[in-house]
C-alpha cells in the first residue's frame, strides 16, 4: 500500500501518501522538524514496522476465530477497519486532520482505493490465485 500511496502521489493521482504520513508521525512523535529527508526516512521504516504489526495482528484474529486466513468474511471487515483506522486515528495523529482533510477534501477517497487495492491483493496472495 505504501509503494502504491507513493506512486500515486508522485503521478499527482493523490494528495497523500502513506509513507509521508507515517513520516510526518514519526517526526512529532520524536519531535523533529518535519522536512522531507526526515519525513521520508523515518516513514518508510514506520510504515514497515505498522505493516508488520498489523499483519501480526491478522494472524492473530485468524488464529483465535479459527477460520481460513484468506476467507474474504474475514479479509473484508478487517481492510475496513484498517481504513477506518487511518481516517480516525492515523491521519489526524499525523497532522492531516480527520479524514485526511487538511490534505485534501477527497484523502478520504484516495483512502478507500488504496485500502480496496490492498484488500484484493491480500485476498489474491492469501489464496494463491
Amino acid at each position: 500500500m505504501g509503494a502504491a500511496s507513493w506512486g500515486g502521489h508522485r503521478l499527482g493521482w493523490f494528495k497523500s501518501n502513506l509513507i509521508s504520513i507515517d513520516g510526518r508521525f514519526a517526526t512529532r512523535l520524536l519531535r523533529l522538524k518535519s522536512t522531507p529527508p526526515w519525513t521520508y526516512a523515518l516513514g518508510i521504516p514506520m510504515h514497515l514496522v505498522t505493516s508488520a504489526i498489523f499483519g501480526i495482528i491478522y494472524a492473530g484474529i485468524v488464529r483465535l476465530l479459527d477460520v481460513r486466513a484468506g476467507s474474504a468474511l474475514v479479509i473484508l471487515p478487517y481492510v475496513v477497519l484498517l481504513w477506518m483506522g487511518m481516517l480516525f486515528t492515523a491521519l489526524p495523529v499525523a497532522g492531516a486532520g480527520l479524514l485526511g482533510r487538511k490534505v485534501g477534501p477527497n484523502v478520504w477517497a484516495e483512502q478507500l482505493v488504496i485500502h480496496a487495492v490492498f484488500g484484493a491483493v491480500f485476498w489474491w496472495a492469501l489464496t494463491g490465485l
